[in-house]
Order: C-alpha cells, then structure tokens, then sequence
C-alpha cells in the first residue's frame, strides 16, 4: 500500500510538472493569435466596405430604373401625355425623390418613336403631334422611351477607382392608343 501511494504521488507530480510545461507553451502562443487578426482585420474591412459599396450601387441602379420606369408609365397613359416632356420629367423625379435620393441628380430624356406595325414589323414614320397617323397595312404604333440618369457616390476614396459614377437605365412602352 505505501508503495502504490508512493507511485501515486509520483504520479501526481510528474502530472502536475506537464502540465506546468504546457501552460507555459499555451501562454506564448497567445501573442501568435492576436498577431494574426491584427493582420487579418483591415482586409476583412475592406472586404466589408467593398460589399457595402456595391449594395448601395446596385441599390442606386434600381432607384434609376425606377424613375425611368414612372416617366414611361406616365408618358404611356395617352396620345399627348407621350410629348410632354416636363410631365414625364415631373413623374420620374418624383418617383426618385420619394425614395429619400436628390432629384437634382437625376437627368430624364424622353423621344417618340411612331411607326405602322405589320405583322410585328414596325415601319417608322414621321410622328403628326400628338395624333395618330395612318398606316396602308397593319394599325399605327407610338412607342415612348425614357432615359434616366443618376450620379452614384461612393463613401470612400479608393485608389483606381472613381468616386462617382454615372448610373444610366431606359425604359420603352407602347403608348396607349386614347
């Protein structure tokens, strides 16, 4: 019995020196963690800015395409809505500006496009005002298109990389024959 106690005790000891031994090791690697995401966090930074950035471009593209969007939808209601410029400009912008962004930076342009549609093949003709013209086959066509564009503003600097960019969508319908 006292020999067991004695290798117990032995064996207490020589436990309880390992574990010294390996506390000691564990302790000096912990600089070794700290080193590494010192290291590694302005690059998960960036990283994150990065995607920021593009959600907010992305987010700017659809504001546009929007706006271009209501100014179509506007211009399409009838034959003389579809030149009135300063409407379908109203239109887009409101549309923009109720979605918190600055109207100012947004430009719309707007054209007519009138034609005699046969068979799906639409003839371009010269557009009579705000009427409708006549066509020899096929029904008369009077497509509105709309362009609208934004300016996107980046949160930072980035080298390479410029810090506004324009931001241009169109959109087209068949304006309805009123």
């Amino acid at each position: 019995m006292f020999r067991t106690a004695t290798i117990h005790g032995k064996f207490v000891a020589s436990l309880h020196r390992g574990t010294r031994k390996r506390s000691s090791i564990l302790h000096s690697e912990s600089g070794q963690t700290l080193l590494e995401i010192a290291l590694l966090l302005p690059m998960l930074v960036l990283l994150a800015l990065g995607v920021i950035e593009f959600g907010r471009y992305g987010y700017v593209g659809i504001l546009v395409a929007n706006a271009a969007r209501a100014g179509t939808a506007y211009g399409t209601q009838s034959l003389p809505q579809s030149v009135d410029g300063t409407g379908i400009t109203n239109a887009a912008k409101n549309d923009f500006k109720s979605n918190g962004q600055l109207p100012a930076n947004l430009t719309v342009s707007s054209s007519v496009v009138c034609g005699c549609d046969s068979a799906g093949t639409i003839t371009t003709a010269a557009c009579t005002g705000a009427g409708a013209g006549t066509c020899a086959s096929g029904h008369w066509e009077v497509v509105l298109s709309v362009t609208a564009s934004g300016t996107f503003s980046s949160l930072f600097n980035y080298p390479l990389i410029p810090s506004s960019l324009t931001v241009t969508r169109l959109s087209s319908m068949r304006v309805r024959p009123v």
